[in-house]
């Protein structure tokens, strides 16, 4: 979603009328993964993508469509259907791909609270009398759009367990009513302990990947942005002190490298019990065995350690 918004922006200050397509279920051997999208504006021009080049021209010609009718339309290409050859996913697979007309107020709303970092669900009608409808649910409560009549309270409920779970899915809301709700998160944190050579590759890498990335290390030395240029953030303190300034949350990961347990274990020690979904650290199995000791000493639980 994020890598489009800009170009949705510009084309919208430019008075185009524009087409989102999104990927709301694949199967097989398909290039795109689920939630992935595609703008299309009314001049035809292209941003993003549903499927690395195979259906694009199909989705492109559809769009057009949408943008006449007003009206949301869904798409299947599938090895079973003899469309697959002509749009180029003769290799096996199937990809159902949504698309409807940007709704301009909605669009920045939505372009708002990702970026102030909320997490949010968006609820599309996929099938049915009410295809198309939509609503954007903030972590907050906030709602923008609206899905008319008795399948409101439905969708409410769908919306906010799709966002709870952090995880996209398809919904039957009612006998012949599907929605899509993609779940949009914020971008995924890696939290660096330690400013040794390891790290400063990490970090590297982790930025090309789109993490988020913060190192912490109380030795100027070793946390300084000459030896970190493509960190985001760079935390000078006691790992327990900087860990307790952090947010961290389901899409928070963390890594321990500095092998001084004065530095490692505090950070470990604030980590564990946390929601991050990833906490690791350097060493080698002897090293484990007494650092799981000294864990179990400073207060973690078995099964945090586990």
């Amino acid at each position: 979603m994020r890598d489009v918004l800009a170009d949705i922006d510009r084309w919208l200050e430019q008075g185009e009328p524009i087409s989102l397509a999104t990927v709301i279920h694949t199967w097989g051997s398909s290039p795109r993964g689920v939630g992935s999208r595609m703008a299309i504006s009314g001049s035809g021009r292209i941003s993003g993508s549903v499927s690395g080049g195979c259906v694009e021209g199909a989705v492109v010609e559809a769009a057009s469509d949408v943008l006449k009718s007003n009206r949301g339309k869904l798409l299947h290409f599938g090895v079973a259907d003899e469309t697959a050859w002509e749009v180029g996913l003769a290799c096996g697979g199937s990809i159902d791909v949504f698309v409807n007309p940007v709704d301009p107020e909605f669009h920045c709303t939505v372009r708002d609270w990702i970026a102030e970092g909320h997490p949010l669900s968006i609820l599309t009608i996929v099938s049915g009398v009410a295809i198309g409808q939509e609503f954007a649910l903030c972590q907050d409560g906030q709602i923008v759009g609206q899905i008319a009549g008795d399948l409101r309270e439905a969708s409410l409920n769908a919306a906010r367990s799709a966002l709870h779970d952090g995880q996209p899915r398809r919904v039957s809301l009612a006998d012949g009513v599907e929605s899509y709700i993609d779940v949009i998160l914020p971008p995924d944190v890696l939290i660096v302990v330690g400013g040794g050579h390891v790290s400063v590759a990490l970090v590297t890498l982790a930025r090309v990947l789109g993490y988020h990335t913060i190192v912490v290390d109380p030795r100027k030395a070793f946390a300084n942005p000459e030896r970190f240029p493509h960190a985001d953030q760079i935390v000078v303190l006691w790992p327990d002190k900087a860990l307790a300034q952090i947010s961290l949350t389901r899409s928070t990961a963390i890594a321990v490298l500095t092998h001084d347990p004065k530095i490692d274990d505090p950070a470990l020690i604030a980590s564990l019990p946390s929601l991050a979904f990833y906490v690791g650290a350097l060493g080698s199995q002897t090293t484990q065995v007494k650092r799981r000791q000294r864990l179990l000493d400073g207060g973690v639980s078995e099964e945090h350690i586990n």
